[in-house]
């Protein structure tokens, strides 16, 4: 099937981008690496009056430190985040999740925000910024908003994104103290769509896990977070008790289909299995242990 027909924009600044936005408002859609817009173009899933591409937009690529986070463009690919040689921090959860994500010919050329702003309910990056909770930063002629990734994801590809707003950056705050992360994916096939997955992030402090975070994918309407059991393991020592009990409180935030990749109750006991393995995965990394 072909694309219906549609007007077509390239503009060469940031400026350029939210005034065309504000003025087009929803009869526009943003393309960036275009490995999630095409394909709904091309199966009439979505028929914009105008495709407004930010590839030549400057300032939207790269991957940097600064005050406190760690911040992405949304035009970041993700093979620069799998070929990210950067460490501690995030970092381990982002190369984790990236070199997951569909194919080689995908991870070349989609993006990070571009992923995001899609808002699929087994998108890999979705719960990854949950994990690490991440803000997500939206520019307009207004200025610049901050969205807690907690609020960004509103139902099935749908976000908190206004029709005038462009997500800019994603900024993840970095740890205190010890960290580290872990990434695990169920799927039938390389490139085919998670049956569950599943983002872990911890940070230690005097031994005891300051801080957790645990994200979910394609087990519910939208990317989830375990938020109980984050809050069970906070300040507590990291034995397989507490660990246990965390991954049994996130498999029951789930709220899956049964399909052909597999019942709901498979998939909450798939999650309740990964939380468990990426716990001691991202503890024991945190720690200084083997992987």
């Amino acid at each position: 099937m072909l694309p219906g027909a549609f007007d077509y924009r390239s503009p060469a600044s940031l400026d350029e981008v939210v005034e065309l936005l504000a003025q087009r408002g929803d009869d526009a859609k943003v393309m960036a690496g275009g490995q999630s817009l095409i394909p709904l173009l091309k199966l009439r899933l979505a028929s914009p009056a105008l495709v407004v591409d930010i590839g030549r937009v400057p300032g939207l690529v790269g991957i940097g430190a600064r005050e406190g986070v760690v911040a992405i463009g949304t035009r970041t690919r993700h093979v620069d985040l799998e070929r990210s040689r950067a460490e501690g921090g995030p970092f381990s959860i982002l190369r984790a999740a990236a070199a997951q994500i569909a194919d080689p010919l995908v991870r070349n050329a989609g993006t990070v925000g571009g992923s995001l702003c899609h808002a699929d309910p087994a998108g890999d990056w979705g719960a990854v910024m949950l994990a690490l909770g991440a803000e997500l930063v939206a520019r307009s002629q207004s200025g610049e908003r901050r969205i807690p990734a907690d609020h960004f994801f509103e139902g099935p590809f749908t976000t908190a994104l206004r029709p005038e707003e462009l997500l800019t950056e994603i900024r993840i705050p970095v740890p205190a103290g010890r960290s580290s992360g872990a990434y695990f994916k169920l799927e039938r096939k390389v490139g085919d769509f998670a049956t569950a997955a599943v983002a872990v992030q911890v940070e230690m402090g005097n031994g005891h896990i300051a801080r957790a975070g645990i994200g979910l994918a394609a087990v519910g309407p939208t990317n989830l977070r375990a938020t109980q059991a984050e809050r069970v393991l906070a300040g507590q020592p990291p034995g397989e008790e507490v660990i246990a009990e965390a991954a049994r409180l996130a498999a029951q935030v789930c709220d899956p289909r049964d399909d052909l990749r597999g019942s709901a109750e498979y998939k909450r006991d798939v999650v309740r299995v990964f939380v468990q393995r990426g716990l001691r995965k991202a503890i024991s990394q945190a720690k200084g242990g083997d992987a």
